[in-house]
C-alpha cells in the first residue's frame, strides 16, 4: 500500500539530555503562549530558522507538502492527509487557526497533540527562547510552527500536510524545502499586510516556491497567475496549473469550490507518485473519508437546519453563496454574520446579504472582533428587504432564531467554533484557548527578516 518512511526522533542535545526542564501544565502552556500573543506577529525568517536550530533542526528530519492560498488551503492539507493516511504513512497535519482547542493545529494521524507533549514541548522551546536577546524573542506562531516540527520529528512522521499561516514568502513555516509547492487561490485577504492587489498577494504566496521543487496551483486570475508563473521560472519550479474542477469527486465536503480542492489534491499526489506511491483506490477512498469540519457542515437540530461556514472574505463568501444555491435551492436563510475587524465586511456583504430573509450581526468571541454595526449599512444596501438586526452574543442570536427553519453561521472561523460548542459539537475551550486565535494580525509588527 506504498512506501512507508521513517526517520530518527529528535531529543535533546548530548549534553542537556539529562538536565531536567521546569515542569508546566497544559494551562500553564497556554497561558505563556497567550503572553506571547501580546507581541502580535512579525514577518521573517531569521527567528523560526534560528529557533528550529536550537531544538536540533527538526524539520531537516521530515517531508513536507507548503500549501498557500488565500482559501482552501486548510482543506487541500486535510484531502492530502486522509489520503496518505489511507496509505499507511504516519501524518502530521499542522494548520490555523483552530475551531476550539489549540491542540488542533498540530495533529498525527487526526489525533491534536496530546496535553501531556504540548506542556513539556512549551518549557523546552521557552527555555531555548531565553537564548534570543530582548525585543527578537519568538513570537506565538513562531514558536508554535517551531513546536509542531519537535511533535512530528518526535512521531516520526512520513509526511507533514505544512499550511501557512498568512502570505508564504516572509511566514515561519517558510523554513522548510517540501517535496512540493501548494497554491490552492490568490484574492484580496489581509490587504493591510500581504499588499492590495492580487499581483502583490501573489508575490508573498508564491514565496514559497523552491529552486526545483514541482509548484501546483488552482489560482485562475490572471494578475496572480502572472506573478506565480515568473516565480516558478525564476526558481525552474515546474509549475502545474489546474484551473476550476471539472471532475466531480466523491467527497463528503460540500460546495463545488471542495471539488476544486479535491482535484488539486489528486494532482499533487499524483505529481508526487515517484517519492510516494499511492494507488488510485488509496486517492479515492482518502478523499471519500476525509474531514475538516466547520466548511459547509451541516448540523440538524429538531426542524431546524444550520450551517456552519469559516468564510471570511468576500471571495469565500461567493463560494458559500454558490454552495447555498446548489443545497438549499429556493431556500432563504436567516444569517448570523460576526466578522474580525481586519476584513471585507461590505465585500461580504454584498455577496451573502441578497440571500437571506433576516440578518443577525454578532460579534466575534475576540479581541478583533469587528463592531457588528459596521456590517448594518452594506448588509440593507446589497439587501432592503430583509431585516437587520444586533445580537449581543453568538448565543443570543442562536436563541432568537430558534424557531427559524435554515439558518446559516459565517463570517469568522472563529464563530464557527463558538458555534460548535454551544450547539454541543464540541467541547468548551478555555478561555485562554479562544484568545489564542487572536495572536497577530491586529498588531502584527514589520520585522522584516529572510
Amino acid at each position: 500500500m506504498g512506501l512507508i518512511f521513517k526517520f530518527r526522533v529528535i531529543g535533546l542535545k548530548p549534553e542537556t539530555r539529562n538536565l531536567k526542564l521546569p515542569e508546566v501544565t497544559y494551562s500553564e502552556a497556554i497561558e505563556y503562549l497567550l503572553d506571547l500573543t501580546l507581541f502580535g506577529s512579525k514577518l521573517g525568517l531569521d527567528n523560526p530558522r534560528r529557533l528550529a536550530e536550537l531544538a536540533d533542526s527538526p524539520h531537516e528530519q521530515l517531508r513536507f507538502i507548503h500549501v498557500a492560498g488565500t482559501n482552501g488551503k486548510g482543506s487541500v492539507c486535510a484531502m492530502l492527509e486522509s489520503i496518505y493516511r489511507e496509505v499507511g504513512l504516519r501524518t502530521g497535519l499542522f494548520t490555523s487557526p483552530h475551531l476550539v482547542s489549540f491542540r488542533e493545529r498540530m495533529q498525527v494521524n487526526r489525533e491534536p497533540i496530546p496535553e501531556a507533549t504540548l506542556a513539556r514541548l512549551t518549557a523546552r522551546l521557552r527555555d531555548k527562547a531565553t537564548e534570543f536577546p530582548e525585543g527578537r524573542k519568538p513570537t506565538f506562531f513562531e514558536l508554535t510552527t517551531v513546536m509542531a516540527l519537535c511533535h512530528f520529528a518526535e512521531q516520526s512522521c512520513d509526511i507533514v500536510l505544512w499550511e501557512t499561516g498568512m502570505g508564504g514568502r516572509l511566514d515561519a513555516t517558510n523554513i522548510v524545502n517540501p517535496l512540493a509547492s501548494v497554491i490552492t487561490n490568490v484574492g484580496l485577504d489581509h490587504t493591510r499586510w500581504l499588499g492590495d492587489t492580487r499581483a502583490a498577494i501573489a508575490a508573498e504566496k508564491a514565496g514559497i516556491i523552491k529552486p526545483g521543487v514541482p509548484a501546483l496551483t488552482t489560482a485562475i486570475h490572471p494578475e496572480a497567475l502572472a506573478v506565480i508563473r515568473a516565480e516558478a521560472a525564476k526558481y525552474s519550479a515546474e509549475l502545474t496549473e489546474l484551473g476550476q474542477a471539472e471532475e466531480t469527486i466523491d467527497l463528503p465536503l460540500a460546495g463545488r469550490h471542495q471539488q476544486t480542492n479535491a482535484s488539486l489534491a489528486k494532482a499533487v499526489v499524483e505529481r508526487l507518485q515517484a517519492e510516494m506511491p499511492v494507488p488510485p483506490e488509496a486517492v479515492r477512498d482518502g478523499l471519500a473519508k476525509v474531514r475538516w469540519p466547520g466548511r459547509l457542515q451541516v448540523v440538524r437540530r429538531g426542524a431546524q437546519t444550520l450551517l456552519l461556514d469559516g468564510a471570511h472574505n468576500a471571495e469565500g463568501a461567493a463560494m458559500l453563496r454558490r454552495a447555498i444555491a446548489e443545497m438549499f435551492a429556493g431556500e432563504s436563510p436567516v444569517i448570523i454574520l460576526g466578522m474580525l475587524n481586519e476584513k471585507d465586511g461590505a465585500g461580504f456583504c454584498a455577496e451573502m446579504a441578497p440571500l437571506a430573509k433576516r440578518i443577525l450581526l454578532s460579534p466575534v468571541d475576540s479581541g478583533n472582533s469587528a463592531e457588528p454595526s459596521e456590517f448594518e449599512a452594506p448588509c440593507r444596501a446589497a439587501n432592503p428587504a430583509a431585516a437587520v438586526e444586533f445580537a449581543e452574543s453568538l448565543g443570543q442570536a442562536l436563541e432568537s432564531c430558534a424557531a427559524e427553519p435554515f439558518v446559516v453561521v459565517t463570517g469568522s472561523f472563529y464563530l464557527v467554533g463558538e458555534a460548535m460548542e454551544q450547539l454541543g459539537l464540541a467541547p468548551a475551550p478555555t478561555q485562554a484557548e479562544l484568545r489564542l486565535n487572536d495572536w497577530g494580525t491586529a498588531r502584527l509588527s514589520c520585522r522584516i527578516s529572510d
